[in-house]
Order: structure tokens, then sequence, then C-alpha cells
């Protein structure tokens, strides 16, 4: 496979790895429609019980997420190559307009939807069980038995204009960072140090989760409501139509959100994710620019 592959897969595992926890909390905030995020339970059983707890919900994006990590840089780099042939490492790209960069980055996140959208709501909705009970496999056995494969992309509208949307900010800031940081060298295709890409790698994470936070609150509460629960099992038919008639719509819980908290409320938790972004996207950029520096190097 190509080197964009692996390197894109590989970064990406290991961003969501080391940010699970703070997604933990990111998630348990967005879905509260309280103004604090409640301290996680602390689950009894051993140690190595409750370091599980820690990572409660990584199983479904670390393997989903690597995978979205690949097609997303895959397309990324194949869009922008046919929108400028003149490319010939995709690692360093200060001559290439940055509204080229915007549009490949949109067109990447469209392309990430087959893995996107059941990863993350498989991922939430893993995070806000109660009792920590319930595995990813779990909850995707649950909404399969009950859902199908439609029940997987729940929420797939939203999460897709969502990752269109972020992903052209994505790689926009994270060039227009790097060309900044660059701009003291003579020559802005000399290899960037380790301070340059992980500087950069921090602030496209924080504009980009800052540009679509509120499409992602909306996202959180349409995929945790409790209304919509796969996870019952054995309701009476007239118990289920009930619960259909009470899911609400992304439409219907932006209004919700606002009625309720304000512009705030679409900014809950807000601080959590871009602590999170900038830690996780300074990883996933350095590893990424380093496996494709091998590579090169290897040919």
């Amino acid at each position: 496979m190509s080197a964009d592959f692996w390197a894109s897969y590989l970064s990406g595992a290991l961003g969501i790895l080391i940010g699970n926890r703070l997604d933990v909390l990111k998630v348990k905030a967005q879905a509260s429609p309280g103004s604090t995020v409640a301290a996680p339970q602390q689950e009894p059983g051993t140690t190595a019980s409750r370091f599980t707890g820690l990572f409660r919900g990584a199983a479904a994006p670390i393997l989903g997420y690597g995978a979205l990590n690949s097609i997303l840089f895959m397309s990324f780099n194949r869009s922008l190559y046919w929108m400028d042939p003149s490319i010939v490492d995709y690692t360093k790209l200060a001559g290439v307009d940055l509204s080229k960069i915007w549009v490949a980055g949109a067109l990447g996140g469209l392309a990430t939807f087959v893995v996107s959208a059941p990863s993350e709501l498989i991922k939430c909705r893993a995070q806000l069980i109660v009792d920590g009970q319930e595995s990813s496999y779990k909850v995707l056995k649950s909404i399969w038995s009950r859902h199908g494969l439609r029940g997987l992309y729940y929420g797939g509208a939203i999460t897709s204009a969502r990752d269109a949307f972020g992903y052209g900010w994505y790689f926009w800031s994270y060039e227009l960072s790097k060309r900044l940081l660059l701009s003291r060298q003579a020559d802005p295709f000399l290899a960037p140090s380790t301070t340059d890409v992980l500087i950069s790698g921090g602030i496209a994470g924080v504009v980009t989760w800052v540009s679509i936070y509120p499409l992602d609150v909306i996202k959180t509460r349409l995929q945790t409501q409790p209304s919509w629960h796969p996870e019952q099992q054995g309701l009476l038919r007239s118990e289920q139509a009930a619960i259909s008639r009470s899911v609400q719509s992304s439409l219907g819980i932006a209004k919700d959100v606002w009625q309720t908290s304000g512009l705030g409320g679409f900014y809950r938790g807000i601080g959590i994710c871009s602590l999170r972004a900038f830690v996780v996207n300074a990883v996933q950029w350095y590893v990424y620019e380093r496996i494709m520096a091998f590579f090169d190097h290897k040919q």
C-alpha cells in the first residue's frame, strides 16, 4: 500500500488512543443539558477495570479512525493532485493555492462518511453508558440487531456536513500555520522542524473544532438522545411507536439548545475539546510527516 495510507492510518490510531479520555469528557459535556461537566463516576472493580474505563468507547474510533484517517489523507492528496498535477511531495505544498487545499480537504472529509458516521455513533453511545459495562462491540451489536445497517448511519447527514466543512479548515489552517513558521527560512520547501509540525498540527486541530463545534454538539445530542435507544430490547409495539415519535431531528435539537442555553449551549465543552484537539493533532501531524519522510528516503 502507499506511504500516505500507512502514515495516516498509524497517526490516526495513535491520536485517538492519546485523546480518548478527553473525548469522553467532551461528549459528556455536549450531551448534558447542564452547564458543567459531571465528574466521571468511579467504577467498581479492580484497578485493571478502572484503567480500561479510561478507554471506554475507544475501540471503535481506534479501528475506525485509523481507516478514516487513511481515507481522509488519501482522498485529500488525490483531490489536490487532480487540481494541481505539479505536486511531487504531499508534505511540501508551499506553492499550492490555499483555496485548493481547502476544497481538497472538504472532499476528503466527505469521503470519510462511510467510516465516520458509524464509528462516531458507536463511540458516543459507548462513552455514555451509565454502568460502564457496554463495550463498543456490544453497542454495535445492539444497534445492528435493532436497526440493521441503516441504524449505524443514524446522524450521518450532519456528520458528513461537519466533516466536509471541518476538514477543509483542517488542512487549510495546518498549511497556513506551517508556511508562516517556515517564512523565516530562505527556502519554504525545506523540511519543517519538530516544533513547526507540532505547533502547526495543534493549531489546525483547534481551528477545525472551533469552526464546527456547534455542528458537533448537535450531532452528539442527536446520536445520544435516550429516545433513540437501540440498546433497549423487547419493547412492545406501542412503546416503540412512542419512542419513535419522541426522537428529535437535528433542527429540533438545534432549536432546543438555542432556547435553553443560547449561543453558549453550542460551545459547551469547547475548552476540553480544544485541549484535546491541540495535543492529538500535534501528535498526528508529527507522526504523519515523519512516516512520509521515512518512506520518501526509502525510495
